[in-house]
């Protein structure tokens, strides 16, 4: 007997994922066909919080921003990991506790490191 060329197992996975393709579009044709197109002034313009813009959209912003938002992404990354290892720890053993705490000695590093830079200090 021949093997089939796609497992059933797959079979709901390949089926979920035309579903999601067909409904997706269709979504998206509808709303194209059936929305209101009312352009006016008012509306074209960029939205601040119901004021008028005040100058121009592109304009340069300190590296300050960038380097707070890499941070809280590194850290809550931590977390996302620190979670899990802590739920599973009794079934994980000795290496997995060595593992972590490398994981968040290097965590450290990175958070002396971006301390002595001065990235946590708005004004110089």
């Amino acid at each position: 007997m021949v093997a089939p060329s796609v497992p059933q197992e797959y079979l709901g996975i390949f089926l979920l994922l035309i579903f999601s393709f067909l409904f997706g579009t269709l979504i998206l044709f509808l709303g194209r066909y059936f929305r209101l197109n009312r352009p006016y002034r008012d509306k074209l313009i960029a939205y601040e919080s119901g004021n008028e813009p005040t100058r121009e959209p592109r304009m340069r912003f300190s590296v300050k921003f960038y380097l707070i938002a890499i941070l809280f992404v590194v850290f809550d990354i931590e977390a996302i990991y620190l979670y899990p290892w802590a739920v599973t720890y009794d079934m994980l053993g000795v290496f997995a506790l060595v593992e972590m705490l490398l994981f968040i000695f290097l965590l450290l590093v990175a958070f002396v490191y971006a301390w002595k830079k001065g990235v946590f200090q708005w004004e110089k």
